[in-house]
């Protein structure tokens, strides 16, 4: 978890009952959900692609990869356009709730069985808000990149 001292602003949004956070900073843009188109994956959390002016951009099942219980994409569901340094995917949200500040003394770190997408734990009102690591999602989405150790598995055979 970044050691801010300065206030944060986040987005929040839900996925079944429970309420989750991203950086406004790493929060490209939120769109209306529409069905990915569906591409082989090993990882299960992968929905698809979608185009997004062109680019094409890995949509991630959210509730799959953090491992929450869910009956999949209401009709109000949304797609968090999260943009890392380097890389942009989609996640499927249930809802997008509002974006809101926080200091710093409102921010604790993660619990250590939290997982490696949650970065903190935010104390708003009565409230606890997951905080989630932009890039450890989009990591997951991307999997290994060239030059990463495993990359070479991902290769076609000669």
């Amino acid at each position: 978890m970044p050691d801010d001292t300065l206030s944060r602003q986040l987005v929040v949004f839900s996925l079944g009952e429970e309420e989750y956070a991203l950086p406004i900073t790493e929060v490209h843009e939120i769109i209306r959900y529409t069905e990915p188109r569906s591409v082989a994956s090993a990882d299960p959390s992968v929905r698809g692609v979608i185009s997004l002016r062109g680019k094409i951009l890995p949509v991630y099942d959210l509730a799959t990869r953090l491992g929450v219980d869910h009956e999949g994409a209401p009709d109000e569901a949304k797609i968090v356009i999260v943009e890392t340094a380097d890389a942009m995917a989609g996640v499927i949200v249930d809802d997008v709730e509002e974006v809101l500040t926080i200091e710093p003394g409102q921010l604790d770190e993660a619990p250590i069985a939290g997982g490696p997408c949650i970065d903190g734990i935010a104390k708003i009102d009565d409230r606890l808000v997951v905080l989630l690591d932009p890039e450890a999602i989009v990591a997951a989405v991307a999997g290994p990149q060239a030059g990463d150790p495993g990359a070479e598995e991902l290769r076609p055979a000669a």
